[in-house]
């Protein structure tokens, strides 16, 4: 624990507590938010065929839900600080590091 607890800059095992719950909580809810988005632009498991293809676009909205998301639930849970300079750094490692300069 102190181990992650210093990679992260935390002082407090509630503090990671947080964090995984924040990143479980996102993670499922993104994942739910995706679907009704998918059936409004009438995308379905079914009749999209190849179901490779439903699979892939449902992949590329949830990743936008889950960035925006992600420093909203951190805010919910006292961890601002912690998920928006997450969020800062791994968009800057996918190449949109111009945007958080």
């Amino acid at each position: 624990m102190e181990k992650l607890k210093e990679r992260w800059g935390i002082s407090s095992n509630w503090q990671i507590v947080a964090i995984l719950v924040v990143f479980a909580i996102n993670g499922s809810f993104a994942a739910w938010v995706a679907g009704p988005i998918t059936s409004f632009f009438g995308l379905d498991s079914e009749t999209t065929k190849p179901y490779v293809l439903y699979i892939f676009l449902r992949i590329l909205l949830i990743f936008p839900i889950y960035q925006i998301t992600l420093p909203l639930v951190g805010w919910l849970f006292g961890q601002f600080k912690f998920f928006w300079d997450f969020e800062k750094k791994m968009l800057q490692r996918m190449g949109f590091g111009r945007f958080f300069k």
